[in-house]
C-alpha cells in the first residue's frame, strides 16, 4: 500500500525504447529530419531548374469556400473549369503547356465567378510570355501568379444627423417582421371582400 498523501502512481511505462528478443523497436525515431529537409529543398530545386524558364506554380482561378458559413471568402481552387477555359478562347490541353491549371471536375454555377476567372485568364494570356526557340531565356518567376487582391476598402465617415438620431431600428424591424406574418391573412381578407 502506498504510503503518505502522495500522487497515486499511474505510470505507462509501454514504449520499448530498445530492439530485443520480444521484437523490433516500436518507438518510431525521426533522426533522418534534417537530412528529408535537405532532400526536399534539392528535389525543389531540380523541378524548378527542370522546368525552368516556366514558373514554379500555375495560375488557378478565384473560387468562393464551402458552406454558408465561408461561403463570403474567396481563395484560390484547383483549376479552371473547362467552360471557363473555353471562354477565353482556349482548350484544355493547350492550357495545362502554358502554366493554366484545369479541373475538368469543376462547375460553374455563379456567373459573377465565371465571369471574374474567364477576366483572369484573358490578363493573364495577354501578360504571359511564350518561348518557341529552345534557346530562348526568361526569368523563372516563383511568387504566386496573379494573387488575390485583399486590401480592404477605408471607412467612410458619416455624420449622425437628427434623421438618425430618430431612427428607431428595433422597432421598425419589429414592425416589418409581423407585416410579414399577418400578409397572408390580409391577403384573404381582401379576397372575401371581392366576393
Amino acid at each position: 500500500m502506498v504510503k503518505h498523501n502522495n500522487i497515486v502512481p499511474n505510470l505507462h511505462f509501454h514504449k520499448k525504447y530498445c530492439a530485443s528478443s520480444r521484437g523490433p523497436l516500436k518507438v518510431k525515431l525521426t533522426l533522418n529530419q534534417a537530412s528529408r529537409k535537405k532532400a526536399r529543398r534539392l528535389s525543389r530545386a531540380k523541378r524548378a531548374a527542370a522546368i525552368a524558364p516556366a514558373p514554379l506554380k500555375k495560375l488557378r482561378p478565384i473560387v468562393h469556400c464551402q458552406t454558408q458559413k465561408y461561403s463570403a471568402k474567396v481563395r484560390l481552387g484547383k483549376g479552371f473549369s473547362l467552360e471557363e477555359i473555353k471562354a477565353a478562347g482556349l482548350n484544355a490541353k493547350y492550357a495545362r503547356t502554358v502554366g493554366i491549371a484545369v479541373d475538368f471536375r469543376r462547375t460553374n454555377h455563379s456567373n459573377e465567378t465565371f465571369e471574374t476567372n474567364v477576366n483572369r485568364l484573358k490578363g493573364y494570356l495577354a501578360n504571359n510570355l511564350v518561348l518557341l526557340k529552345k534557346g530562348d531565356t526568361a526569368e523563372q518567376f516563383t511568387g504566386e501568379i496573379q494573387p488575390i487582391d485583399r486590401t480592404k476598402a477605408e471607412l467612410e465617415m458619416q455624420e449622425v444627423t437628427d434623421e438618425l438620431k430618430g431612427f428607431k431600428a428595433f422597432t421598425t424591424m419589429r414592425v416589418a417582421r409581423q407585416e410579414t406574418k399577418i400578409v397572408g391573412y390580409r391577403a384573404s381578407v381582401a379576397n372575401r371582400k371581392k366576393d
